[in-house]
C-alpha cells in the first residue's frame, strides 16, 4: 500500500476490554506493514506496561509526565522518537502512563483532549495507531473519540466474546461513534471450540472481520527478537495474516492501495 500524501491523517486504535489477546502484537504489526507501504506511521503507546515500546526497541520513558503531555498542543511531536524501521516513529510509553485518567480528568472536555494533541501530527503523519491499555476508562474513551476505527482482538473463548459484548454496550452508551472491526486473535483452528465460536460470531457479527490472527510460536518470538514478526519472519502465517489484516483495515479506512 502506498499512501496518498495529500489524504487526511488517519488513526487506528487497537483495544479491548481484557488483557492478554494480541491486542499489542497487532499494533506493531499493523504499524510496520503501514510504514512498509510507504505511509508516515506514527505508534502511540498508550499502555503503562510499554509493550508495545519494548518490541520497537524503544527506551520505556516518557519525557514529558501525563500531565505535561496533555498540557500543550505541540508536547507529542516532542515526544516521539525514532525506530529501526523507516518511516516508524513511536511515542514510548512507561509506567507513569497509569496515572494518565487522572491527569486526563482535570481537563475540559477530556474526551477530546487526545483528538486535540494528535492534530499537530497531520503535517507529519499519514497514519497513526494508538495501542491502548485494556480495560474501560476515561482514556480508552477519549482513544475512541479520536480515532476513525477501533480494532478490537478477540479471542475464540466465552470469556472474550463477553467482553465485545460490554464493549458495544459501552459505547453505544457512551455515544462513542468510532467505526468497530472485532477480528479474531490467537485463535487456533485445531480446537472445536474456536473454530464453532468464530463460525457463530461471524454469523452473528456482520462487522467482524473474515481474517483471523493464528496462535502461533513467531508471535511469541517477538518478544526475543524485538520486532514485528512481519519484519523477521515474513513468510509465516501470522504474517501473512496480519497482511491480510491490514488489507481490511485500508479498505474499512478508504485509502487507496
Amino acid at each position: 500500500m502506498r499512501h496518498d500524501r495529500q489524504a487526511d491523517m488517519k488513526t487506528v486504535a487497537l483495544f479491548s476490554i481484557k488483557g492478554g489477546v494480541g491486542k499489542t502484537s497487532a499494533a506493531v504489526n499493523l504499524a510496520h506493514l503501514a510504514a512498509r507501504g510507504g505511509a508516515r506511521t506514527l505508534l502511540w503507546d498508550l499502555d503503562p506496561q510499554g509493550a508495545a515500546s519494548f518490541y520497537l526497541r524503544i527506551r520505556p520513558k516518557l519525557a514529558a509526565g501525563p500531565r505535561r503531555l496533555l498540557k500543550r498542543k505541540n508536547r507529542l511531536a516532542e515526544a516521539v522518537k525514532a525506530s529501526d524501521f523507516p518511516d516508524l516513529d513511536v511515542v514510548p510509553a512507561d509506567f507513569s502512563l497509569r496515572s494518565l485518567p487522572l491527569a486526563l480528568s482535570r481537563f475540559g472536555d477530556p474526551l477530546a483532549r487526545l483528538r486535540r494533541l494528535l492534530r499537530p501530527m497531520r503535517d507529519d503523519c499519514d497514519l497513526v495507531f494508538i495501542d491502548c491499555a485494556p480495560g474501560v476508562s476515561l482514556v480508552s474513551d477519549a482513544v475512541m473519540r479520536a480515532s476513525d476505527l477501533v480494532l478490537v482482538p478477540i479471542i475464540p473463548t466465552t470469556l472474550s466474546l463477553r467482553t465485545w459484548t460490554q464493549l458495544l454496550r459501552h459505547a453505544r452508551s457512551s455515544r462513542l461513534d468510532a467505526a468497530i472491526m472485532p477480528f479474531f486473535s490467537m485463535a487456533d483452528r485445531r480446537r472445536r471450540l474456536h473454530r464453532e465460536v468464530m463460525v457463530d460470531f461471524a454469523r452473528r457479527t456482520p462487522e467482524c472481520s473474515k481474517i483471523f490472527i493464528p496462535y502461533a510460536t513467531e508471535v511469541e518470538r517477538m518478544g526475543p527478537r524485538r520486532m514485528p514478526v512481519t519484519a523477521f519472519a515474513p513468510a509465516s502465517a501470522p504474517a501473512r495474516a496480519f497482511e491480510q489484516l491490514w488489507a481490511q483495515t485500508v479498505s474499512r479506512l478508504g485509502i487507496a492501495a
